[in-house]
């Protein structure tokens, strides 16, 4: 059994995933702070000089074809939508490849709203435009970008 199939509920999976990310942010000198409770859309904030970022932390293990299908969607318990005034980043793990996705809000947040994106760390993907999130692949340097410059990133 692999270690991520041993968690009980997806909930506490997640949390493991959200103590996976606030370990790897503080590696990289990022200050890490976790909201008190269930009550906040984000899971994690960053705060870096100045900058203060809202990350909604998500993970997938599911295969399929050539990458893995991560949902970008809230839990089942809560009625309300992710939004841009909520979340300035999704931190999205590919948990059998160990590999971290960093990628604006504002991509799948917009007038176009994207709930699954396929993530392909292992095998390059035979279809381009689904796989359009490689470029965020371990791009911690997002975490550096203040509100704003991620805002850009949706135009």
């Amino acid at each position: 059994m692999k270690p991520w199939e041993k968690f009980p509920s997806l909930k506490e999976r997640g949390e493991w995933v959200e103590l996976r990310f606030m370990a790897e942010a503080a590696a990289r000198l990022f200050a890490v702070c976790k909201p008190w409770g269930d009550c906040r859309a984000y899971d994690v904030g960053i705060d870096h000089g100045p900058n203060f970022l809202r990350v909604q932390v998500k993970s997938t293990s599911y295969r399929r074809g050539d990458g893995y299908c991560c949902q970008l969607l809230p839990n089942h318990g809560k009625k309300q939508d992710y939004t841009l005034e909520q979340i300035d980043l999704f931190a999205a793990y590919a948990i059998p490849a160990n590999a971290w996705y960093l990628i604006p809000a504002s991509l799948v947040l917009g007038d176009r709203r994207v709930t699954c994106i396929m993530l392909s760390p292992v095998v390059p993907p035979t279809k381009k435009k689904s796989y359009c999130y490689e470029c965020y692949r371990e791009d911690w340097g997002m975490l550096t970008k203040s509100r704003r410059g991620l805002a850009r990133y949706g135009r």
